[in-house]
C-alpha cells in the first residue's frame, strides 16, 4: 500500500491542470470561496478513478472520437478558467469576482488529460489484494483519499500566498503567472 501512496504522490501530486488551477484559485479567491471548486475537482477526479478501475477507460479509448472531444472540452474550460484567474481581483476586493464553481471543478476533474494518464499509471501498479475486485476496491479507497489530500494541499498552498498578494499589482502578476502555468501544464499533459 505504501508504494501506491508514494507513487500517487509523485504522479498524481505533480503539477497539472487541476493542481495548478487549485493553487491559482486559492491564491485569487481564498480557501472558503474555493471549497466548491475543490469539491468539484475531487468528484471529477474520482469519476476518472472509477472509470479506470471498472475498465470504462479502456472502452472509451476504443472509440477514436472520444479523446479529441475530451481534449477540446478540457482546453476550452482551462482557457476560460485561466482567463478568470488572470483577471480576478485581489483578495481585498473579494466580492467583485466569481470563484470557479463545483460544476466547473467537476468538469475539469473529468476532462483533465493528466488525470486519466496519471490515474491509469498509478492504478496499473502493484496489487493490494489477491482477487481483482478486492484489488480494485482497495486501490479506489486509497486513491480517493489521496485525491482529496493532494488537491486540498494544492488549494491550501495557493491560499497561503494570498496575504502577500493583497496588493493589486502583485496579485495581478501572480494571477497572470498562475493562469499561464495552467495553460502550459495542460498543453504539456495533452502532448505527452
Amino acid at each position: 500500500m505504501w508504494a501506491l501512496v508514494l507513487t500517487s504522490l509523485a504522479i498524481m501530486g505533480s503539477p497539472g491542470p487541476a493542481t495548478i488551477s487549485l493553487t491559482a484559485t486559492g491564491s485569487a479567491f481564498g480557501v472558503r470561496r474555493s471549497l466548491g471548486y475543490l469539491t468539484g475537482i475531487v468528484i471529477g477526479t474520482t469519476i476518472v478513478l472509477v472509470a479506470v478501475a471498472t475498465g470504462i477507460t479502456a472502452a472509451l479509448l476504443a472509440v477514436p472520437a472520444v479523446r479529441p472531444v475530451l481534449i477540446a472540452v478540457s482546453a476550452a474550460y482551462i482557457l476560460w478558467l485561466a482567463y478568470h484567474v488572470a483577471t480576478a481581483s485581489p483578495l481585498a476586493d473579494s466580492g467583485t469576482s466569481a470563484a470557479p464553481s463545483l460544476g466547473g471543478g467537476a468538469l475539469l476533474g473529468v476532462a483533465n488529460p493528466k488525470a486519466w494518464v496519471a490515474i491509469g499509471a498509478v492504478f496499473a501498479g502493484g496489487r493490494l489484494a489477491e482477487h481483482a475486485v478486492a484489488d480494485a476496491a482497495a486501490k479506489v479507497a486509497v486513491l480517493t483519499v489521496m485525491i482529496v489530500l493532494i488537491n486540498a494541499t494544492w488549494l491550501l498552498a495557493g491560499a497561503s500566498f494570498a496575504p502577500v498578494f493583497r496588493d493589486p499589482r502583485r496579485a495581478r502578476v501572480v494571477n497572470v503567472a498562475l493562469a499561464a502555468a495552467l495553460v502550459v501544464a495542460t498543453a504539456l499533459a495533452v502532448v505527452h
